[in-house]
C-alpha cells in the first residue's frame, strides 16, 4: 500500500495558526455546527488530515473556513492543498455569468449542497467602491435584445412586490420566486442593448434585486448563498454607480455578522458602509449608524456604541421631522438596535423595555419580523424573570407564525420549546407549550425540540 504524501500546504497554514490538534478540530466542528452539519471530529482526524489524508468534499469547506476565520484572510482550498470544489469554476467568471449560475444552483436542488446551506465566511473579500466601479467593463451588452426603461420600471415593480411577499410570509416562500426572476428576466436584461441612462438603471434594479434575494437567504439560515447574493449586488451597484444600495448591502452583511456573532467582522463592514457613504441624509445616517452601534456593542467597544446609537437618534429624529417614510428604517427599528446594544452591554431590562417599544410601533405588515422580534422579546423577559409577559409575547408570535414560512421564526419557536421546559408547572407556560405543538405541528415540534 503506498504511503501518503503529506499535506505541505496544510502543515503551514497549522504551524501558522498556532493551534493544537484538538482545537483545530474543535475549530472546524464549531463551522459544522453552524452551517447545520454537525461534527465530532479530534486531533487524530486532523493529524491524519496533515499526513496526506483529503476529507470529503462537505469537510473540506469547513476546514478551509476554520483556518480563515483563526488566520483572519481569505484561504482558499489551494492554500490547504486540497482539490478545487466542484463549484470552483463558478468563482472565476464574470459579474452577469456569475449571476445566472448562481441563480441556476440555487433553483436546482441537486447542484444546491455547493452553496453551503449555512456556511458564513468573516473571510469574504468584500470590494470597496473604486474596485465595484471598476469592474463596470464586466458589463458588456451582449447585443441579443434592446431594452428600455419600461423593462427598468417592471423589474423594480416586481423587486418591491417579492419584498412585501418576504415581510409578510417570510424568506422561504418569496426567495424562490426572485431566484426564478433573476434567471429568467434580470440576466436577459443585462446582457441586452439599449441607451446607456438605460442600462445603468437596469444594473441598479438588478442590484437591488440581488440584495432582497441575499436577505431572504439569511432568513433561511443559508448564509454562504446569501454572501454570494450580496457579492453580486457589490458589482452591480458599482457598475450602476449606486451608493445608497452599495451602503445598504455592506449594512446587511454586517447584520448578517452580527447576529451570528461576528462582532469584529460586523464593525468592519458597518464601517466600511457608513464611509462609503458620505452625503447621506438623516435616515440613511440612522439606519448605518443604528448598525454600527450594535456591532460595537457586540465587540464590548461601550463608548462607541453609545455614541452611535446617539448619532442614530439624532439622525431619526431629523428624518422624522421630515416626514414618515413607510417601509424604511423608522423608530421601531430605531428602538430595536436601542434593545440590541443594551443587551450586549447588559442591560437586560433595558434591552427588554426598548424591544417593547420596537413591537408597539411595529407596522402591521411586517409579519415576518413580528414573528421574529416577538419571539426574541419573549427571550429576554424570560431572562429577566417576566414568565407570564413573556408567554403572553410567544403567544402574539404563535398568532402569525403558521403564516410565515422563515427559517429565522422556525428557530425562535425551537428556543421556545427548549426555554420552557424548565417551567412546565407553571400554567402559563404549560398552556403556551400545549398550544405550541398545535400551532407548529408535532412533526415539526420534534424537530424543533
Amino acid at each position: 500500500m503506498a504511503e501518503r504524501t503529506p499535506n505541505a500546504d496544510l502543515q503551514l497554514l497549522f504551524a501558522e495558526s498556532g493551534w493544537t490538534l484538538e482545537q483545530c478540530a474543535r475549530a472546524v466542528n464549531r463551522v459544522g455546527t453552524e452551517s447545520n452539519t454537525p461534527l465530532r471530529y479530534n486531533g487524530s482526524a486532523v493529524h491524519h488530515w496533515l499526513g496526506g489524508t483529503v476529507p470529503r468534499e462537505s469537510v473540506r469547506r469547513l476546514v478551509v473556513e476554520a483556518f480563515a476565520r483563526r488566520l483572519n484572510r481569505p484561504i482558499t482550498h489551494s492554500d490547504a492543498g486540497f482539490p478545487a470544489p466542484a463549484d470552483h469554476v463558478y468563482e472565476t467568471i464574470g459579474t452577469v455569468e456569475g449571476l445566472n449560475e448562481l441563480g441556476r444552483m440555487d433553483m436546482d436542488p441537486s447542484r444546491r449542497g455547493v452553496l453551503g446551506a449555512g456556511l458564513f465566511s468573516v473571510a469574504v473579500t468584500v470590494p470597496g467602491w473604486p474596485d465595484v466601479v471598476a469592474r463596470a467593463d464586466d458589463l458588456r451588452t451582449g447585443k441579443t435584445a434592446r431594452i428600455g426603461m419600461a423593462d427598468v420600471q417592471m423589474i423594480a415593480a416586481r423587486t418591491e412586490r417579492v419584498s412585501d411577499l418576504d415581510d409578510e410570509f417570510g424568506g422561504r416562500f418569496a426567495r424562490p420566486m426572485a431566484a426564478s426572476f433573476l434567471i429568467n428576466h434580470v440576466v436577459p436584461a443585462l446582457r441586452a442593448d439599449g441607451p446607456e441612462d438605460v442600462r445603468t438603471a437596469m444594473r441598479s434594479a438588478a442590484s437591488d434585486l440581488c440584495y432582497l434575494t441575499g436577505y431572504m437567504a439569511v432568513d433561511e439560515g443559508r448564509h454562504q448563498l446569501a454572501q454570494q447574493y450580496y457579492l453580486k449586488a457589490l458589482e452591480l451597484a458599482g457598475a450602476a454607480k449606486d451608493h445608497l444600495t452599495y451602503c445598504t448591502t455592506l449594512r446587511g452583511m454586517s447584520v448578517q455578522a452580527v447576529d451570528l456573532g461576528h462582532g469584529s467582522e460586523a464593525t468592519r463592514l458597518a464601517d466600511a458602509a457608513a464611509a462609503a457613504s458620505p452625503q447621506a441624509g438623516p435616515r440613511m445616517r440612522a439606519f448605518l449608524a443604528g448598525q454600527q452601534a450594535h456591532a460595537s456593542a457586540q465587540t464590548g467597544d461601550r463608548a462607541g456604541a453609545l455614541r452611535y446609537i446617539r448619532e442614530a437618534e439624532v439622525a431619526m429624529d431629523r428624518a422624522e421631522s421630515r416626514g414618515k417614510a413607510l417601509g424604511s428604517y423608522d423608530p421601531a427599528s430605531l428602538h430595536y438596535h436601542i434593545s440590541q446594544v443594551r443587551f450586549e452591554l447588559g442591560d437586560y431590562t433595558g434591552a427588554v423595555s426598548a424591544l417593547e417599544e420596537s413591537d408597539r410601533t411595529r407596522h402591521s405588515v411586517y409579519r415576518r419580523s413580528r414573528v421574529h422580534r416577538r419571539g426574541l422579546l419573549a427571550e429576554r423577559q424570560l431572562r429577566i424573570g417576566h414568565l407570564e409577559a413573556a408567554c403572553h409575547t410567544w403567544n402574539l408570535a404563535l398568532d402569525d407564525y403558521p403564516l410565515v414560512k422563515s427559517g429565522r421564526a422556525d428557530e425562535r419557536m425551537r428556543r421556545m420549546f427548549v426555554l420552557l421546559r424548565p417551567y412546565l408547572k407553571n400554567a402559563a407556560a404549560l398552556g403556551l407549550h400545549e398550544r405550541g405543538r398545535r400551532v407548529v405541528g408535532p412533526q415539526l415540534a420534534s424537530r424543533l425540540k
